[in-house]
């Protein structure tokens, strides 16, 4: 499978408040490249957030905004193009929100969700959590709620997925955005 795996990190409950983004992109079932950015949501930070992910306003007072990151990775948001997050309806609203405060029409891509397919394909789970599933497929997860760690594990779950239960059982659960 070629795909993007998508995390973002908000600074408050607020969608439209990403505070960090990774990406991780994926060729035939291989992890091919990275892409990590902390972003200055120009908004303030809830001390739940910043307890859930340890990012603060300080971290990001020289970040660039959404705006600013948009043209970095517009590119892997195409009709066409497979993207894949844990609990995805979370950071495509993010991504919706976030660039509709910049005036930034909202791309379409290909969506699947590994909280979905996990919750299919590990029904005997007792949650289907980002680090209850990446257990449960010895996936690793190297700090929960960091961006990069996170894309990295949703990945190797879809990868570990494909591979246990095939292409058609995968794009059986993709939709459209």
């Amino acid at each position: 499978m070629n795909f993007v795996a998508m995390d973002f990190e908000t600074a408050n409950h607020y969608p439209e408040s990403a505070c960090s983004l990774a990406l991780v992109m994926v060729r035939k079932n291989k992890i091919v490249d990275r892409f990590y950015t902390v972003i200055n949501p120009q908004m303030p930070f809830d001390a739940r957030n910043i307890q859930l992910h340890d990012i603060t306003a300080n971290d990001v007072k020289d970040a660039p905004t959404m705006a600013e990151v948009w043209p970095k990775i517009k590119d892997l948001y195409k009709p066409g193009m497979l993207v894949t997050a844990h609990n995805a309806r979370f950071d495509t609203n993010v991504m919706r929100q976030s660039l509709a405060r910049y005036d930034i029409q909202e791309p379409h891509y290909l969506v699947v969700d590994t909280l979905q397919s996990s919750k299919l394909f590990e029904p005997n789970l007792p949650n289907h959590k980002l680090d209850t599933v990446s257990k449960a497929l010895n996936v690793e997860l190297w700090h929960h709620h960091n961006a990069l760690s996170d894309s990295e594990a949703c990945a190797g779950i879809l990868i570990a997925q494909n591979k246990k239960f095939g292409d058609d059982a995968i794009k059986n659960l993709i939709y459209q955005i």
